[in-house]
């Protein structure tokens, strides 16, 4: 049985569904105690009794309250994103603004609430859910690509702040993982391409890939679960691809 994270306390957020869930379920196991942050009250509340951890209900677009926090974890994943597929003349300027808040802003203002705590006592694990498009493109995504790679800048950022502290922080650069964020897009992409719905796996979202399958998202969670252990003290800054292939090209 693996207990390397016992005694240590972890946040997630977006955790009630698809990445995060795996993430709050991989850490729990490891002996975390985990707060599964999530707008979805029930889902939250479900997953925490579930693992025996806290429900935070929490409203990520919230930032005034967010800047105002002082957090005491020891990990804290963000996870928490959403997609508009849109071209750029079509996208609507305040949809793109509510993305970059939650996706960029709130792991800045989150990142910002832990590090006393983890400064204090000398470790810390910050892991951020980037993605692909935090190292390539596509097109119809200018907000989700914008924001991830914000988020690439600002894990690096961390790392180099936090590492004489002992915290680390990371991104890890999953492809479409099997989850509803991507399930959604799929009538989108479909419209945006001219082409039907049960093509849009294999036109689309698998075409740069070498393993021509959607990433789960206990293969995300694994990789996190490391990179919150004491194994990988002397990985920071870094960006994990998990994405089959598609950035080798």
């Amino acid at each position: 049985m693996d207990n390397s994270l016992n005694g240590r306390r972890a946040l997630i957020t977006g955790g009630a569904s698809g990445i995060g869930a795996a993430c709050a379920r991989a850490l729990a196991a490891r002996g975390a105690k985990v707060v599964v942050a999530d707008v979805d009250a029930s889902g939250a509340a479900a997953l925490a009794d579930e693992l025996g951890g806290t429900a935070w209900t929490v409203d990520l677009l919230d930032v005034d309250a967010l800047g105002a926090l002082s957090l005491d974890c020891d990990i804290l994943v963000n996870n928490a994103g959403v997609q508009k597929v849109a071209p750029i003349e079509e996208f609507e300027p305040a949809e793109f603004r509510r993305i970059l808040a939650l996706m960029l802003e709130a792991p800045f203002l989150l990142i910002r609430a832990v590090l006393p705590h983890m400064y204090a006592n000398g470790f810390g694990r910050i892991i951020n859910i980037s993605s692909v498009h935090g190292l390539r493109a596509s097109a119809y995504k200018s907000a989700y690509v914008s924001a991830k790679h914000g988020l690439e800048g600002l894990s690096k950022v961390t790392a180099l702040e936090g590492g004489e502290h002992g915290v680390t922080s990371n991104c890890i650069n999953p492809g479409y993982v099997r989850t509803p964020l991507v399930e959604k897009q799929i009538a989108d992409q479909a419209r945006l391409h001219g082409i039907p719905e049960a093509e849009v796996l294999a036109k689309v979202m698998l075409t740069e890939a070498a393993v021509k399958r959607l990433v789960e998202p206990s293969e995300v969670a694994s990789l996190a679960a490391w990179l919150a252990s004491d194994d990988a003290g002397m990985v920071t800054g870094a960006s994990y691809t998990m994405d089959g292939g598609w950035s080798a090209r």
